[in-house]
């Protein structure tokens, strides 16, 4: 994996320096525009625009690289990312800062493409999960430090926008910079949603329900924060603390899904997060015991992305991996679009309690769905279940891109079943020749 690792510096640093801008860009937003007195259902639809942004972009952006290249890609997107962040410093209105979500959006849906595909072009099959890890955690420590440097300055103030911009254009300079050449890149196709419903309905339904609570997680985190905690410092504690649930739940979530049926693990998770938020809700706001109940929400909300994924993945045919991964994405991206209109409309009729509220609602439903699932289907064997595949944050369309470069993963379990077969039909053999 090292060799992968010094093949992949530039990339890495480069991503690391724009989810640093990205996670200051986003609870900045959040934060400011609570101070400037736009209601919450704006503001809702105003931070939702980034995800709307986010599930345009998976869809233009493959067609862009394949046209003029991921260097210019990233180049020309992630300028328009450092742009964006100055006209809302400029100006202050919901109209223009939607907008400009939506263009940051679909920049940054760009720069995931170019990222998560050059960087699996660089993995072999046997390093392709441990490098997904490393870039996994370099974009959580990147959102988790960009939460902090919200102290740096008022939110009133230009600062911190202009602090964005530059943040974004210095992650620019090392994959500009780069000697290496960028991989090949083709476009795939997708299975339709009617298709992908069929194959796997609970698949289909945790992925948009887990878009529900991560847009409402991210898209309102500040804005409950301003409304709770008051001291920037608290609410920059309170956003990095989903980021730090994430880092410590990633990875045991995933072995433990690896070991047992994963419809028992989301149904674990769920409840996990549901008594995570109603402890939120009863807890006094700013103590210990507060923050150490965001770690568990993190950490039960954020690594669902990756479960809905390889619980799909379970159920499809190995062809079927690619096409359908491009509408899992799509259904992500409707439900992180959706989570911010709908809970914010809550939150400015009845209170910031709606916010965990919000949250805990998509997970009872979630657990509703997966019990029913469980009454009506057998469940895959855990042997037979798929490797769980690092899937991305809020926001990062990995599974689409991260699918088409594993083209070589999916041929491999093809050659395992083939494989699996083969040695069943030559025990079969084997015991006929026995009996004769």
């Amino acid at each position: 994996m090292w060799n992968e690792l010094r093949a992949s510096w530039a990339l890495l640093i480069g991503i690391g320096f724009m989810m640093l801008g990205n996670g200051l860009q986003s609870t900045l937003l959040g934060l400011r525009a609570t101070m400037e007195g736009f209601p919450v259902f704006t503001t809702g639809i105003m931070m939702s625009g980034y995800f709307i942004g986010i599930f345009v972009g998976s869809m233009i952006a493959p067609k862009l690289v394949q046209r003029v290249g991921h260097i210019r890609v990233f180049a020309a997107l992630a300028s328009l990312a450092s742009i964006s962040i100055l006209i809302h410093g400029i100006y202050v209105s919901a109209i223009t800062w939607t907008i400009m979500r939506l263009i940051t959006g679909i920049s940054y849906a760009g720069l995931f493409v170019v990222s998560e595909s050059w960087l699996n072009d660089r993995a072999s099959n046997e390093t392709r999960g441990q490098m997904l890890s490393v870039y996994m955690v370099v974009i959580t420590i990147g959102l988790g430090g960009g939460q902090f440097l919200l102290n740096l300055s008022s939110p009133m103030n230009v600062d911190l926008f202009v602090l964005v911009s530059i943040i974004v254009s210095i992650g620019l300079i090392p994959i500009l910079l780069t000697a290496r050449s960028a991989p090949a890149f083709a476009l795939t196709e997708k299975m339709s949603l009617g298709e992908l419903y069929r194959a796997s309905p609970l698949a289909v339904i945790s992925q948009g329900l887990t878009g529900v609570a991560q847009g409402t997680v991210f898209g309102l985190g500040a804005v409950y924060a301003r409304q709770e905690l008051y001291d920037v410092k608290l609410i920059s504690i309170f956003m990095a603390s989903f980021l730090l649930g994430s880092l410590i739940f990633q990875w045991p979530i995933g072995w433990i899904s690896d070991r047992i049926s994963r419809r028992v693990v989301i149904i674990g998770m769920s409840m996990m997060a549901i008594a995570a938020c109603i402890a939120a809700i009863l807890l006094p706001k700013s103590g210990p015991l507060f923050f150490a109940v965001i770690v568990i929400l993190g950490g039960a909300v954020m690594p669902m992305y990756s479960l809905s994924i390889a619980y799909a993945n379970d159920r499809l045919k190995p062809e079927q991996i690619v096409p359908a991964s491009g509408s899992l994405v799509m259904v992500a991206g409707m439900g992180l679009s959706a989570g911010p209109i709908i809970v914010s409309f809550l939150m400015g009729k009845f209170g910031p309690v709606f916010y965990f509220i919000g949250i805990a609602s998509a997970f009872a439903l979630l657990m509703v769905f997966t019990v029913y699932r469980m009454t009506i289907t057998k469940h895959v064997s855990p042997s037979d279940q798929k490797p769980i595949i690092v899937a991305g944050l809020i926001g990062t369309p990995v599974a689409e891109y991260n699918a088409h470069d594993a083209e070589d993963y999916v041929e491999s379990i093809i050659c395992r079943e083939t494989g699996n077969l083969h040695e069943q039909s030559e025990g079969n053999e084997r015991a006929t020749e026995r009996k004769l």
